[in-house]
């Protein structure tokens, strides 16, 4: 459940308030505050900046924290537009530029995780930790009710949402699935359910499906980095997954951990999708002690180029032939 526990709080929520730029013409909404090294948070499909609240809250102290509403989430602007992740890195970027911030750690949930992999791919040189939560891009394997978003046709269904009798029957089909286990979700169905009411509003829904079809197929997901994994040689990464993540399997964090040299594992028992918000104390514990003791990488570019002509080796080979594979697709 995600905690309102007081001591998690170093500074006053006013601080978090949205604040806005616009970039490429398009306004970008944004939570920041604190000082010192800086710390980017990056949120997964259909979520938003809020979700990293607490962090954000306890962090502040000792950081600058900074949290974006992707483009097409949130109160930032959801234009007809390049919804990739590739894209969303170079939004990162952008706005990073424009705030006068060259350096961070990145910690990414769910598709922010694969953004953050992205970002550091696109951008080594500013990227000086990876922390990734239950995080895309490592397998096919996803929900079902995602890859069922995905298919042809769904945008037909989805404005339905909206309508009254709609309404009436997803509050009776919202209990219905907590009595039966919330489709493997747990105790983050509602935190779910409450986002997704969004895709109700037309522009929020055309994002939300140009976002997912980037990343997901009738098939699972289709954008996949580990083959690209051995080039987190030298960044300091930690994976942080729930046992019980049905969105997002926990065999992936195994796998990513495994082809991602010197990288750290942690595992939430009994959590799900959400582990920074079923555990937030001790994922804040984690999180700090990771940032303050930890070297932040620096970017070496013979390195870099030595590992792009060699980077076929063990773990890459494996890390391919799991995506060959299929690993843990669900399909």
């Amino acid at each position: 459940m995600r905690s309102q526990d007081a001591a998690l709080t170093s500074v006053g929520p006013d601080t978090f308030d949205l604040r806005h730029r616009v970039i490429h013409g398009y306004r970008r909404a944004y939570r920041m505050a604190g000082s010192g090294p800086a710390v980017l948070f990056i949120h997964g499909i259909g979520d938003d900046s809020s979700t990293w609240l607490d962090a954000l809250a306890s962090l502040a102290g000792d950081f600058t924290v900074i949290a974006p509403d992707l483009l097409g989430h949130g109160g930032s602007d959801k234009p007809r537009a390049d919804y990739s992740v590739a894209a969303y890195a170079c939004g990162m970027r952008d706005l990073l530029a424009t705030l006068d911030i060259d350096r961070v750690s990145v910690v990414g949930h769910s598709l922010g995780g694969g953004v953050a992999m992205q970002f550091a791919y696109q951008f080594p040189d500013r990227c000086e930790r990876l922390v990734l939560v239950a995080s895309g891009g490592i397998g096919p394997a996803v929900h079902p009710m995602l890859r069922l978003a995905a298919a042809p046709g769904t945008a037909l269904l989805l404005p339905l949402i909206g309508t009254p009798p709609v309404r009436e029957a997803m509050k009776w089909f919202h209990g219905l699935l907590i009595a039966t286990g919330g489709l493997g979700l747990g105790e983050d169905l509602d935190y779910v359910f409450s986002k997704y009411v969004r895709l109700a509003e037309s522009p929020s829904r055309q994002a939300f499906l140009r976002t997912l079809r980037a990343v997901v197929d009738w098939r699972g997901q289709v954008v996949n980095m580990l083959d690209r994994a051995y080039l987190t040689e030298g960044v300091p990464t930690m994976l942080v997954w729930g046992t019980e993540d049905h969105v997002v399997p926990t065999e992936h964090a195994a796998l990513a951990h495994e082809t991602m040299p010197g990288s750290r594992l942690e595992i939430f028992e009994g959590a799900g999708h959400f582990p920074h918000h079923t555990s937030p104390q001790r994922f804040l514990a984690i999180l700090r002690e990771f940032i303050t003791q930890t070297r932040p990488a620096e970017h070496d570019v013979q390195r870099w180029r030595r590992l792009l002509r060699t980077g076929r080796g063990p773990r890459a080979e494996r890390a391919r032939e799991a995506i060959d594979s299929g690993i843990s697709s669900g399909s």
